[in-house]
């Protein structure tokens, strides 16, 4: 395991790095003629363009594993209604204009939830037949929410900023991951959760949030240059952001913030971690599959951010 983990773990960052930059640089894109009327008379493409893609690219084989879960449960889920309630749940994020007031945004997330919820119901019940309905449909729901909604954050939080802060926050998420891994295998001797999690030690947990906070004081010394998401017109922008020469701005984080954010982020995401050790161990399966060697499944990669990514952009909103 720990040799694919050391071949399979730089493929992913170097994969995620090279969405990311793509990601920036399609910013900067100017549209014209009909491409500009399509996005509504817009002078750039809507930001996080390339991020929304990987998105819909990686819900599809997580909702596929979330339904073997669901299954292993003896819950009648279909695949198809997990994808699409998924899906539904992210592209809530990417559809509500940046400029909505909270409360209408707030209104437009909990009206999807109720049409998902009243379409679940209807679609398991198509056949008549009512055993297991409630169910299937609460399974949906969290597929909703667990998949679409809460990666739905990391595309909030790049509405307004770099590609690469997002980047920030996955490596530092995942960094505790690491940390936690390599100290548990070699000093590991106290369990932290044997029932739940035999393999995680309170000595990983430690060695892991130093990590997570070393890493995050290491992003926030080597700084980051934000590309511009909008037009400034030299006002103050949202969350922190500063216009400088013109149409680049910058996001300065006080070191003792990046040091509190990388410990908080490392926390949350073990305890996105043990969620889903929870779900599986419940459903009676060790990894949600084995699509990725050394990792298992999608969502064994994706359970710590999934948690980390509301708290990053309360963190966020919070800071600005």
């Amino acid at each position: 395991m720990l040799k694919h983990r050391l071949t399979f773990g730089p493929i992913l960052i170097l994969g995620l790095l090279l969405v990311f930059w793509l990601d920036g640089w399609l910013d900067h894109v100017e549209l014209e003629g009909s491409m500009k009327r399509l996005f509504m008379d817009r002078s750039h493409l809507p930001s996080g363009l390339a991020f929304f893609a990987l998105g819909l690219a990686v819900l599809p084989p997580a909702a596929w594993e979330l339904t073997r879960i669901f299954r292993a449960n003896h819950i009648m889920a279909s695949l198809r209604m997990t994808t699409f309630a998924a899906v539904f749940g992210y592209m809530i994020h990417f559809i509500i204009p940046s400029e909505t007031e909270p409360l209408s945004a707030v209104a437009v997330v909990c009206t999807g939830l109720v049409i998902m919820f009243v379409f679940a119901l209807a679609w398991y019940s198509r056949d008549q037949n009512v055993e297991g309905v409630v169910a299937a449909a609460g399974g949906t729901m969290f597929a909703m929410i667990y998949l679409g909604l809460m990666l739905g954050f990391l595309l909030a939080i790049r509405r307004w900023n770099s590609p690469w802060l997002i980047v920030s926050i996955v490596l530092t998420t995942k960094s505790c991951d690491i940390g936690a891994y390599f100290t548990g295998r070699w000093l590991g001797r106290h369990k932290l959760i044997e029932w739940l999690s035999p393999k995680k030690t309170w000595e990983g947990l430690i060695g892991g949030l130093l990590t997570s906070t070393g890493v995050a004081l290491l992003l926030c010394w080597w700084g980051q240059t934000l590309d511009p998401m909008v037009d400034v017109d030299g006002t103050m922008m949202p969350l922190g952001y500063e216009v400088r020469e013109g149409l680049r701005y910058q996001l300065h984080f006080h070191p003792l913030l990046a040091g509190v954010a990388g410990f908080l982020f490392g926390l949350t995401g073990q305890a996105g971690d043990l969620t889903a050790s929870l779900l599986k161990r419940d459903a009676g399966i060790k990894d949600s599959s084995s699509v990725i060697p050394g990792f298992g499944g999608v969502l064994d990669v994706l359970d710590s951010p999934l948690l980390v990514a509301p708290l990053a952009y309360w963190m966020l909103r919070l800071a600005g």
